[in-house]
């Protein structure tokens, strides 16, 4: 037995296992993170993404990985192995300026199939009664955290953090985000779900359109290509919506969207790769206009943030 540890993601360890049937990986919870702030989390969680692994994969077997065993008391599981080669990280292929209108559809259509099908459903409510997990792990590190920050926005952080709190719709994945997302040849495939959590579908939508946005500041030789990304993939998830008015999910994502931009800035989860100064002010000008004056639109603050493109 043979195991290698894998590089990518704070919250675990996890290994690439050479056994002689062949190669598995092993997942497990760390309790304190691996970012420079003290930011700590159940290790529970491991057993949400286990559960959220099976009823995602009742629903669209190909879009994740076959759970293989798990061992509770240790916060560990094991899971099959997704060759690389075959499997590319949706964050990479962006990364590189792979930016395929299609593929940013395609995860758009499978996040809406996952949030319809566990819609209003009171025993997935029960099974993911996971507020004590995504609390610290994602609403205070993202949002009162960076409220903290910035004080005069304090009240506008307060008011995301109590919708997202207690709207209680769907399966929430709650790190639905392009590092978390291979591409294979059937489609997209989704890991890391730890922070799975039965609550607002505008979280998991907001949380990857944000790094869509996000990119344009790093590469903004790119910026229209991942916009439309950001609009198509916007497209396809409205358009599995039936469990509420479309517009009303989309009105709670655009406000939530601004708040994850600075969070990502300023929060205890700064994304890597904006470094600079300029692109970290135009990132904080953008999402506080946007935090002071929200608008229900999602096409509307990727039309804003693309006429940035040419200035």
């Amino acid at each position: 037995m043979i195991w290698t540890p894998l590089a990518g993601g704070v919250s675990s360890d996890i290994y690439r296992v050479e056994l002689p049937m062949g190669v598995i990986c092993v997942k497990r919870a760390l309790a304190k993170l691996k970012v420079a702030a003290d930011w700590r989390a159940p290790v529970e969680r491991n057993r949400s993404e286990v559960e959220w692994m099976r009823v995602a994969g009742r629903i669209v077997p190909a879009a994740v990985p076959a759970i293989l065993g798990e061992d509770r008391e240790a916060g560990a599981f094991a899971m099959a192995w997704l060759p690389p080669k075959d499997y590319p990280v949706w964050k990479t292929l962006l990364a590189s300026g792979t930016i395929d209108v299609p593929t940013a559809a395609a995860v758009g259509a499978l996040l809406g199939r996952i949030h319809a099908a566990t819609a209003d459903r009171p025993d997935l409510a029960a099974r993911f009664d996971t507020d004590a997990i995504f609390y610290p792990i994602r609403l205070e590190p993202y949002l009162v955290a960076t409220g903290r920050t910035h004080a005069d926005l304090a009240p506008h952080f307060a008011a995301l953090v109590e919708t997202t709190r207690t709207t209680k719709r769907v399966l929430v994945h709650g790190d639905f985000s392009p590092k978390n997302l291979l591409i294979g040849a059937q489609g997209p495939v989704i890991l890391d779900a730890e922070c799975a959590w039965y609550g607002d579908p505008a979280f998991d939508l907001a949380f990857v359109l944000n790094h869509l946005l996000l990119k344009g500041a790093w590469r903004p030789a790119w910026r229209l290509r991942y916009t439309d990304a950001f609009v198509a993939l916007t497209d396809a998830y409205l358009a599995q919506v039936s469990w509420e008015p479309p517009a009303e999910i989309e009105a709670r994502t655009a406000a939530l969207l601004p708040g994850l931009m600075l969070a990502r800035i300023d929060g205890k989860s700064p994304v890597e790769y904006l470094t600079g100064t300029a692109e970290k002010h135009e990132v904080r000008r953008f999402a506080r206009a946007l935090l002071f004056a929200p608008t229900p639109g999602l096409a509307a603050i990727a039309a804003r943030w693309a006429a940035g493109a040419t200035r």
